[in-house]
């Protein structure tokens, strides 16, 4: 009779233990929203800004890592653009025909029924391609994609050339991708909305991005299904890149 009320005690302990974890990690959420919506004036008329688009002297430049956390992985939106963002919206090219800064209101309406088209007419800026056998596991190896901002498996915008940068293999399928189906597949199993961002950093007048920074944010959870703000380097493992140009060649 003992030995019972022992592991009758144990499992109380532990469905208390389970239960404060379970309280616990429902109460950061609304944590994540406060910092979040409250970050301007919450009688602003005005949307936020990326950091891309506000102060880009605080991206460092790269140094070996692929894809850094900005901000504490918060992105930078505010109660403004939460209320008042809906559909998708693309900057236009500035006088050197680059992208800006790509945003949307995501939900599961927006995603493509049909399969994605030829966009090989669209040369964004630094388009000098070269393939590299051997190094880059795409058939063929060229090094660059065609990267849209915002994917096209998330809206359906496919050869719109506001929506194209020049990106490396590396940046467009193996780091930007794993962010992008976190979204996707969020969206994808209700009806919740994400807001989104991706903004290319171009430094002085290079013709190819650094890199870009994305933000997302699940809009009715208030970030506890996707929440992240991140900087995603536009590089190539043993391949050197001409930023200015898009020149490419082997790394010594």
């Amino acid at each position: 009779m003992k030995q019972k009320k022992t592991k009758l005690l144990w499992s109380l302990i532990l469905l208390a233990l389970i239960l404060a974890w379970l309280v616990y990690t429902r109460d950061q959420a609304p944590q994540i929203s406060q910092v979040v919506t409250q970050e301007t004036d919450p009688e602003s008329r005005e949307g936020s800004l990326s950091i891309v688009d506000s102060d880009p002297d605080k991206i460092p430049d790269y140094e070996g890592e692929a894809c850094i956390i900005l901000n504490d992985g918060i992105p930078n939106f505010n109660a403004w653009d939460i209320e008042n963002i809906s559909g998708e919206h693309f900057s236009e090219h500035d006088e050197l025909g680059r992208c800006g800064t790509a945003v949307a209101m995501l939900d599961r309406s927006m995603m493509p029924t049909g399969p994605r088209g030829d966009i090989g007419e669209i040369h964004p800026t630094g388009w000098k391609q070269r393939r590299y056998d051997g190094l880059i596991d795409s058939d063929p190896p060229y090094l660059y994609n065609r990267s849209h901002l915002i994917a096209y498996a998330l809206t359906g915008q496919n050869a719109n050339e506001l929506n194209l940068i020049t990106g490396t293999r590396y940046l467009n399928y193996d780091i930007m991708r794993p962010w992008e189906e976190d979204v996707m597949d969020y969206i994808a199993d209700g009806r919740n909305h994400v807001l989104y961002r991706v903004s290319p950093l171009f430094r002085d007048d290079e013709l190819l991005a650094r890199g870009v920074e994305m933000e997302a944010y699940s809009v009715e959870d208030k970030g506890k299904g996707i929440c992240y703000h991140v900087f995603i380097y536009n590089v190539q493992p043993g391949v050197e890149l001409d930023y200015r140009t898009g020149a490419n060649h082997l790394a010594e």
